[in-house]
């Protein structure tokens, strides 16, 4: 079955919405509708979210293999990007080469923060937390969480 291409914005608030929170920062809860999935896409993940006062988007990461954007639809907050913090706010865009740099939103207004986000959705990834020590492999849909390696050390 080949899915439908076009999708109105009832059809989207029709949609079903996840609720997901990072694995390593109860305080990033994001509500999710895959705008996707909805479309049949394989390659490419396309999310509707929106995080509410107070929560952040996920655990601070980079992507050592996927590229991913965000475009801030409504509300507002901050995005720390290589540790420096701006604002951020609607007409905003944020994109992420793979290896780089390392990102959080947080929405610290008092509306919900709205974006759309898209990034690759290779079979194969490496996430690394720097804030928490821990690097995720990503394979063939596995999922494994590892401590972070030291870096600038040499091991003998």
């Amino acid at each position: 079955m080949i899915a439908k291409s076009h999708h109105t914005a009832d059809e989207i608030a029709a949609s079903p919405q996840t609720v997901f929170v990072h694995p390593l920062n109860a305080n990033a809860v994001r509500h999710t509708r895959a705008l996707s999935n909805l479309a049949g896409l394989q390659h490419l993940g396309v999310h509707l979210v929106r995080v509410e006062p107070g929560f952040q988007s996920t655990e601070y990461h980079v992507h050592h293999m996927e590229e991913e954007f965000i475009y801030v639809l409504s509300g507002g907050g901050v995005a720390t990007i290589n540790g420096i913090q701006s604002r951020i706010g609607p007409g905003d865009f944020l994109g992420f080469a793979a290896g780089g740099p390392a990102h959080i939103l947080h929405n610290n207004g008092s509306e919900d923060l709205v974006y759309l986000m898209a990034g690759e959705r290779r079979a194969s990834d490496v996430v690394d937390y720097p804030s928490v020590g821990k690097r995720l492999l990503k394979q063939d849909g596995g999922r494994e969480y590892v401590d972070l390696p030291e870096q600038g050390g040499t091991t003998k």
